[in-house]
């Protein structure tokens, strides 16, 4: 194997595959990056058996052939490489010669025969999608979902469906605690064959959301029985789906709360950065003391002291104190683009709904804290 390339083209390949190599596992080879060159181009693999991506770049091939990398460390070397060309050769025992300008490296790897092998494509039926869409449903649900591995069905969203003729597809996440829902017009949703939805993994997700952003490109996405896969031009994502079914999450959104507190979304945000800098780490626990046009925010923590503040609001009802993780909160409103918010309750043991103000296809439910 030997062969040439423009050293951005090649950081561009090995900067996408970064977050996806495994650092500590039981399969050496999957801290590796697969390079393989061939027909003016090298092809760059990555996966951890859960999430893969390939992309094809140009290069100039002298001879054809592959080999395995570790990720990190090819990264490291390219990214401080002198700008202009990159030369690869191949030796014996799996080493690799590497020239860049007046720079040599020669770096060990592992056969790419027993690089596992990518999910085939070819036959898959894809969709095109606006990236904006796709990010945007992404950034307002994947900050909801699970840690808790013995939970394994809430570790990633779910992406459902319409269910009936007019709905628009659903993207929801939850950890017990919170939850987030927002639905979008997708073109493709009449098109859509599973059942009742799918569950994409956090992992897979965080990876869609880099690419993404790149924005640049025509965006298609498509569904097997195992994975979602995601192609941008000549880059494929694959993310292997969770086997598991999502709990019926329409049960806990509450349909009667009555009092409803419309504030500034800024302000509101602000003042529960600077109250919560007391709070308890782990719980964030926080005290909305709800009066007429006041809202005052409190919290009291024995180690380090107590802090409250007020913001005005817009509300007529009856007081209402009641207790919330101060970081789901912002989290929620992090993700939120409207000026005004409007926050839902019903007592002090009720879920708060957080809404965009005007925005009905958004909505967050923060379950209460006994303070």
């Amino acid at each position: 194997m030997e062969f040439t390339i423009d050293k951005n083209e090649l950081l561009t390949g090995l900067h996408r595959v970064q977050g996806i190599v495994e650092r500590r596992t039981a399969m050496p080879i999957l801290a590796n990056v697969l390079l393989e060159a061939k027909k003016g181009q090298l092809v760059i693999t990555a996966t951890d058996l859960e999430v893969g991506i390939r992309g094809s770049y140009p290069a100039s091939v002298t001879k054809e052939g592959s080999i395995t990398l570790p990720a990190r460390n090819l990264h490291d070397i390219v990214r401080e490489a002198p700008e202009g060309k990159v030369s690869f050769r191949k030796k014996e025992n799996f080493w690799v010669e590497i020239i860049s300008g007046k720079a040599l490296f020669n770096i060990v790897g592992l056969s790419a025969e027993d690089y596992p092998t990518i999910a085939n494509y070819k036959d898959k039926k894809f969709y095109e999608i606006k990236p904006q869409d796709l990010q945007e449903m992404i950034s307002k649900t994947i900050f909801s979902v699970s840690n808790d591995e013995t939970r394994y069905h809430l570790n990633g969203v779910f992406f459902e469906k319409p269910k009936k003729a007019g709905e628009m597809v659903r993207m929801v996440a939850t950890d017990g605690h919170r939850l987030s829902l927002i639905n979008k017009a997708l073109d493709f949703s009449k098109e859509l064959t599973f059942t009742r939805g799918v569950i994409i993994p956090r992992k897979g997700l965080t990876e869609l959301k880099k690419l993404l952003e790149e924005e640049e490109g025509n965006y298609q996405i498509g569904f097997d029985t195992s994975n979602v896969i995601i192609k941008k031009e000549k880059v494929v994502l694959f993310i292997r789906l969770i086997d598991g079914e999502y709990p019926d999450y329409e049960q806990v959104i509450p349909s009667n709360n009555k009092k409803k507190i419309t504030l500034n979304r800024e302000k509101f945000l602000g003042c529960l950065k600077r109250v919560s800098l007391l709070s308890n780490e782990r719980s964030k626990a926080i005290k909305f003391t709800i009066k007429p046009h006041l809202l005052e925010i409190s919290t009291s923590n024995p180690e380090l002291g107590e802090a409250k503040e007020e913001i005005e609001i817009s509300y007529t009802g009856g007081a209402l104190e009641t207790g919330f993780n101060a970081k789901y909160f912002m989290d929620a409103l992090n993700a939120m683009n409207t000026d005004q918010v409007t926050l839902e309750l019903n007592d002090k043991l009720s879920p708060g709904i957080l809404r965009g103000e005007g925005d009905s296809n958004y909505v967050c439910v923060v379950m209460p804290m006994r303070i």
